[in-house]
């Protein structure tokens, strides 16, 4: 068995033409799904013993796909987002969990950036009605405009993505703080406030947090509340963080003055949602961090983890507290 190839699968929805060639030069056997639901993924799971997740949520390692798994000995994420998996369960099996932290932090930072200032200049909302064939300059200076670097920025988060997040504002002149559970002693340039507190100084709130048992629904309307009138919110991080209904109540009482998403729960959100027609909402189909560039470096970190796997060196990332060597079972 030691000498046997090792047994991958890919749960990504990519095709076998891709897949296969990352590997080509690893002696290891990689399968797929017969079928892209539940059964499929069961039964496939019987022989695994890497498995490359699911990056778009739909096949689940839940504890029943665990307990189907008898030979599961590593999962890679191919993403920085693990709300898919099961960790109690995975970690009671033995089995470590890797992502890709900080692989696509610098597309997320971007984008982040990109949407406050869209939102700060009215750029979408003018867009619309110069293409509708209006010309609405002093309608769009009637909504109000503002210069980035007069405005305070809060980043709940201080991962890969957060504190890249602090450096690109920080660069444009912004008064930066963020929140995050423990004190980052990275962090010494910026900040540490408690969560009401950065709530009520923050002109543009910024989500940089993963999506967990904790965090789900931790922005409901009484937090909201806190933010300073016609602050700014952005979230290209997990929906569900900040429900959209609380975005939505926010947002026709003045509270919010626009927010961009990234977002959603669940995806997509459905075609009459409210937050599709909102004026002062900017909306993207969950893109925040896919650049060519991230994709590139989640593709060579999810690579180089599966190396080490195999020929028994330490994998980067792993977020269940887990021995990072892997064993065959």
């Amino acid at each position: 068995m030691a000498d046997a190839p090792w047994r991958i699968l890919a749960l990504v929805p990519l095709g076998e033409d891709l897949v296969r060639p990352m590997f080509a030069d690893l002696d290891v056997e990689v399968g797929f799904p017969e079928t892209r639901d539940r059964d499929g993924m069961q039964a496939a799971l019987a022989e695994a013993e890497l498995v490359i997740g699911d990056f778009t949520g739909t096949l689940r390692l839940d504890a029943a796909a665990v307990g189907a798994a008898p030979s599961l000995a590593f999962v890679q994420m191919p993403q920085v987002g693990v709300d898919s998996c099961d960790l109690p369960a995975l970690s009671a099996a033995g089995v470590p969990v890797a992502n890709t932290a900080g692989a696509n932090a610098r597309a997320v930072a971007e984008w982040a950036l990109g949407a406050a200032l869209t939102l700060c200049r009215r750029l979408a909302w003018g867009d619309r009605r110069m293409r509708s064939g209006e010309w609405p300059q002093s309608e769009l200076l009637a909504r109000g405009t503002r210069e980035i670097h007069t405005l305070r920025v809060g980043i709940l988060g201080f991962g890969a993505i957060g504190s890249e997040v602090a450096r690109l504002f920080a660069a444009l002149g912004c008064d930066v703080s963020y929140w995050s559970r423990r004190r980052r002693p990275d962090a010494a340039a910026t900040y540490r406030r408690e969560l009401d507190d950065l709530l009520s100084s923050s002109d543009i709130l910024i989500i940089a947090l993963p999506r967990t048992a904790e965090t789900a629904g931790l922005l409901g309307p009484e937090h909201l509340a806190l933010l300073p009138p016609g602050a700014l919110l952005i979230n290209g991080a997990r929906g569900g963080i900040v429900p959209e209904d609380a975005v939505l109540q926010a947002l026709d009482h003045g509270r919010l003055g626009g927010a961009a998403l990234d977002v959603f729960e669940p995806e997509p959100p459905a075609t009459g949602h409210a937050l599709r027609s909102h004026e002062n909402v900017l909306l993207s189909p969950h893109v925040a961090g896919a650049t060519a560039q991230a994709q590139l470096n989640i593709v060579t970190l999810v690579m180089s983890n599966i190396r080490a796997a195999i020929e028994g060196a330490p994998v980067v990332n792993v977020v269940n507290g887990l021995d990072p060597v892997i064993r065959r079972r």
